[in-house]
């Protein structure tokens, strides 16, 4: 086990825990699922907020060898600790900056044809050849090349004179949801696009379109969320083993009775003896506000209620019913653990998984356990 220098998990209000063995066991299962296909790793939001750090090299030592972030930055930081990965920038180009993808060999995933005029005009300047992906929409309608632009590039292949496409990529709108018709859809949009482009790899699973099966797989799958996690098949039990474990500390106890109310707006009110916990944490750690009177912690393996609102720094939680020993200040109670996964926190706070996870604050004491190989 290994501990954030910044900050002490003996002393510290609230502790996230890691699981670095875990984190390898979902990628070997994801790679194992997708296989023959390569099974790369999305790292973007500094690992779904588990640190990038911390996350990047386990996954490149479970095998992952292939890397997509959302910007530059997080690209740049990444080449750092990852000297030898294939890593991808999602957001594409950023203008002007094409030098600094040619220094940290970080490729562009080339969204429009402003990016791919940019990236041959820096291969003209450089009398290099410069490698990147390509980005076909197939439906989502955020990034990637229309359907119109598609036929001018389909029209006239010298527009990518000098530029290697390593990569053609979509992404996929519904692929959480089995029952929906627009992932096959998407799927034949995408083979017949690739049919009109240079013959390259392809790519358009994400970690839901992992399990709609091998004919999505292709050359190679982008798992995010389920890497972490999240239950890539919400209509079936999740295949994935939980990653994340998350404690705050009770601050005081307090007993209180009819008609007293607990918290900002009084919206809960008190109707027999009880005793409330306050524990260390609030929606400036990421615990969502959305929570206030719907979500639940377990101390000491008793549900806990939250009552009232979630404040910045502060949570309410009844307690009457666990025994009093476990219920003391300085007690651990648990947030997010066996008990109550990073999913059933998104259902209780009407989102999902990923907003969870990338919400995950920085005045946690963070440490992480397991081994990644």
């Amino acid at each position: 086990m290994t501990d954030s220098p910044a900050s002490d998990p003996n002393r510290a209000a609230a502790i996230l825990t890691i699981d670095l063995a875990a984190l390898a066991a979902n990628y070997r299962l994801l790679a194992t699922t997708a296989a023959p296909a390569r099974c790369a790793a999305v790292v973007k939001a500094d690992a779904y907020g588990l640190g990038i750090d911390v996350a990047a090299p386990a996954l490149e030592a479970a095998g992952a060898r292939d890397f997509f972030v959302a910007q530059l930055e997080e690209g740049i930081a990444l080449r750092a600790l990852l000297p030898e990965a294939r890593i991808a920038i999602l957001n594409g180009l950023a203008p002007g900056c094409e030098a600094d993808y040619a220094v940290h060999r970080l490729l562009p995933v080339l969204n429009h044809p402003g990016e791919i005029e940019a990236w041959h005009g820096f291969a003209r300047k450089t009398g290099e050849r410069q490698h990147a992906f390509l980005h076909i929409d197939t439906g989502m309608n955020r990034l990637g090349l229309g359907a119109g632009e598609l036929d001018r590039l389909a029209a006239h292949p010298d527009l990518l004179a000098g530029i290697d496409i390593d990569l053609v990529m979509s992404h996929f709108a519904c692929a959480d949801e089995a029952a929906n018709p627009m992932t096959a859809a998407q799927a034949a949009t995408f083979q017949a696009a690739r049919g009109r482009l240079p013959k390259a790899p392809a790519s358009i699973a994400n970690s839901s379109g992992i399990f709609r099966g091998a004919a999505y797989a292709l050359d190679l799958v982008r798992p995010g969320c389920a890497l972490y996690g999240v239950n890539p098949t919400p209509e079936a039990a999740n295949p994935m083993r939980p990653v994340v474990r998350l404690e705050a500390r009770i601050l005081q106890l307090r007993d209180v009775d009819s008609p007293m109310t607990v918290g900002y707006g009084a919206t809960f009110r008190v109707a027999r003896p009880t005793k409330i916990a306050t524990i260390a944490m609030g929606y400036a750690d990421g615990y969502l506000r959305s929570l206030s009177g719907r979500g639940e912690v377990w101390v000491a393996g008793t549900r806990a209620p939250l009552v009232g609102r979630v404040s910045m720094d502060l949570v309410t939680i009844d307690v009457t019913d666990v025994a009093e020993a476990d219920a003391q200040p300085g007690a651990l109670v648990e947030v997010i653990g066996p008990h109550r996964d990073v999913d059933a926190i998104a259902r209780d706070a009407g989102t999902i998984g990923y907003e969870v996870l990338t919400a995950l604050g920085q005045r946690y004491a963070r440490r992480t356990v397991g081994a990644a190989a």
